[in-house]
């Protein structure tokens, strides 16, 4: 544990979430819109082996304390590889050999494996966030240097903060996601009307698929959640990633689900696929976390290929439950432009990079503005391809995302 002094404010590396009383973190932590900064989440990742040095994600979290209070937070991990980050920076590291510097080891905020927008640092209401953020970004650079690594980067951030740090000498980096928007709808039809007739009837399709075969879905959510399906999930999350093979993101640990399911499964919903024939253990498992007006899709898998039951437990049936909950967004994970003939959105998301290389610094600074707007254009073209009827031609206008939802816990 490193500390160093700054005015009445004094910077403390720790090891591990376990060294902050969850009390302290969660007063920082619960009043975002993201539900994955908060102590409960990142610390069953710590403790159940899934962020470790073993797994190339060191944590190494930064905090500001000051009269013995948290004040500031930043959850950070020191990484070996970009593997599990999802933002693909393989060409800077590529770029970084060439100009004779080392790319790793580098430091990385957010929530691991978690490509979900809404990183930031944690502060405490009423403290003075641009002074803070000051701090904590000083401490990182002494840290980097210390430790001999090639700078700092914060993945998939809150917008309104990307903002703030572009003025602290960190540069922008525009990446594609995507998005479901919740316009008031009632019902499920309602949804449905947005789309041109052609795609209508294939969504009513394949939501009648399950029916066909005997599938029947039912959704759990909290206490509701039958114990008996976590080491199930845990097993069907490792049966998709598998498919992927050194593509794939498989850090998560049994203990991880069976850590979140006793002690954060508040937030936590569960869609399982059954068979009528049988109906004892399900066929399939979506695993979603759930904060006030936002919905995240995070896991998925089955035990067999079944005919649309992908876009029913991961799509379908999330939205039919957003609209009856009055959820605002639902991001839906990780994943291809097929989303969007199910009616999600392209959107932007950033991360922010601050190499300590001058060289690498200079180049990215000079080419960053042509490299988003060819992202940009990337997601401009998918938006052009959803199947919304001709008098939703101005959907996409309403619901450009700049901002995330104001939110409280």
């Amino acid at each position: 544990m490193t500390k160093k002094q700054k005015a009445t404010k004094t910077a403390v590396w720790i090891e591990n979430l376990a060294q902050v009383p969850q009390s302290a973190w969660d007063a920082l932590a619960t009043n975002l819109a993201t539900p994955f900064l908060e102590w409960e989440w990142l610390r069953q990742l710590e403790i159940s082996g899934s962020t470790t040095a073993n797994t190339g994600w060191l944590p190494r979290h930064l905090t500001v304390w000051s009269d013995g209070q948290l004040v500031a937070a930043a959850p950070l991990y020191v990484k070996g590889h970009s593997a599990g980050e999802f933002v693909f920076d393989h060409a800077w590291a590529d770029l970084a050999t060439r100009l004779g510097t080392n790319y790793y080891p580098k430091l990385v905020g957010m929530s691991p494996f978690t490509p979900v927008v809404g990183y930031r640092f944690l502060i405490a209401p009423g403290e003075d966030e641009e002074y803070l953020a000051e701090i904590i970004v000083a401490e990182i650079d002494r840290f980097c240097r210390r430790y001999g690594l090639s700078g700092c980067s914060f993945l998939f951030v809150e917008p309104h903060w990307q903002k703030r740090m572009s003025r602290l000498d960190f540069s922008s980096w525009q990446h594609p996601s995507f998005a479901w928007f919740n316009q008031g709808y009632q019902t499920f039809e309602d949804y449905l009307s947005i789309f041109n007739a052609n795609q209508r009837r294939n969504i009513k399709r394949e939501r009648n698929a399950l029916a066909q075969q005997g599938i029947t879905l039912k959704l759990f959510t909290g206490d509701e959640i039958p114990p008996s399906l976590i080491p199930l999930m845990s097993a069907y999350y490792e049966r998709t990633n598998a498919k992927f093979g050194p593509w794939g993101c498989q850090y998560l640990t049994p203990d991880f689900f069976e850590g979140v399911y006793r002690r954060y499964r508040h937030r936590l919903a569960l869609i399982a696929a059954f068979d009528g024939s049988d109906g004892k253990q399900p066929l399939g498992l979506s695993f979603f976390v759930n904060k006030k007006n936002q919905l995240y899709g995070r896991y998925w898998g089955c035990s067999k290929f079944i005919n649309a039951l992908h876009f029913n437990a991961c799509y379908y049936r999330p939205i039919e439950w957003s609209i009856a909950r009055g959820i605002d967004r639902f991001d839906p994970g990780a994943g291809g432009p097929h989303k969007l003939r199910r009616g999600f959105q392209a959107v932007s998301n950033y991360s922010l990079h601050r190499f300590s290389d001058p060289h690498l610094r200079r180049i990215m600074q000079a080419h960053i503005g042509e490299i988003n707007r060819l992202e940009q254009e990337q997601i401009d073209a998918l938006n052009s391809q959803l199947p919304f009827a001709s008098t939703q031609s101005g959907l996409m206008g309403r619901w450009k995302e700049t901002d995330p939802p104001n939110i409280d816990a």
